[in-house]
């Protein structure tokens, strides 16, 4: 019998898009593409409307809200390394 993995009906996300200066951001929502353009519309944060396009290069899923607004402040939180790595490798372990 294979493994059922629930369903999700109202997930939400955590993410790190990549500015176009290289910068990263952190945010949270609870449908990635919509977000990807509304930051590339000018309608995201004000921090990447001075740096777009964006793109999203990472994300996480949650069962909530408050889950994922706590993995983002987390995050937020990291170095520009650590950042790195969990888009690259999933984890924020230095290599």
């Amino acid at each position: 019998m294979p493994f059922d993995i629930p369903k999700i009906e109202n997930p939400h996300f955590v993410y790190l898009a990549r500015c176009s200066d290289k910068s990263l951001y952190v945010g949270y929502c609870s449908n990635i593409t919509k977000r990807e353009k509304a930051h590339n519309e000018g309608k995201g944060a004000y921090f990447t409307r001075k740096r777009r396009p964006i793109k999203i290069i990472y994300f996480e899923k949650y069962l909530s809200e408050i889950e994922a607004i706590r993995r983002e402040l987390q995050i937020k939180k990291w170095s520009r390394i650590k950042k790195e790595n969990l888009a690259k490798h999933g984890h924020p372990t230095k290599f």
